[in-house]
């Protein structure tokens, strides 16, 4: 059973979730209204913030499983946490400003290419 990494999947939808009604509460605060998706730096980097989380979960969560699975689930979800810091990183530092997202977002693309690479070798592994 996966449970570890069940658990670290729940937890990156809880966090993306947490990302949306952050960018609804951004709308009421800055006044920027249903369409639109630009139009006040605060929402700006909010949106940016939900949006390239959403552009990573088809990365992470698909590695993340597949990691998992082909090596071990302690593992991945260790590092799937780290991916979880790694976006909260980069949250609070994109929500000051575009120029502190460096941070979490290296964090969060290098646990990624971790869990992408380990799955990749370890799915050619048994292909050989």
């Amino acid at each position: 059973m996966f449970h570890l990494t069940a658990l670290v999947t729940l937890l990156a939808i809880a966090f993306y979730f947490f990302t949306c009604m952050n960018v609804s509460r951004s709308r009421m605060k800055t006044g920027v209204k249903v369409p639109a998706t630009s139009g006040h730096p605060d929402f700006d980097r909010a949106f940016r913030i939900q949006m390239n989380t959403l552009e990573w979960m088809p990365i992470f969560l698909p590695a993340l499983w597949l990691f998992a699975i082909y090596i071990n689930d302690a593992i991945a979800a260790g590092i799937g946490a780290v991916w979880i810091i790694g976006r909260i990183v980069y949250f609070i530092g994109y929500s000051k400003a575009a120029a502190k997202r460096g941070t979490g977002f290296a964090i969060q693309g290098l646990a990624a290419i971790v869990l992408w690479a380990g799955a990749l070798g370890a799915v050619v592994l048994r292909l050989v």
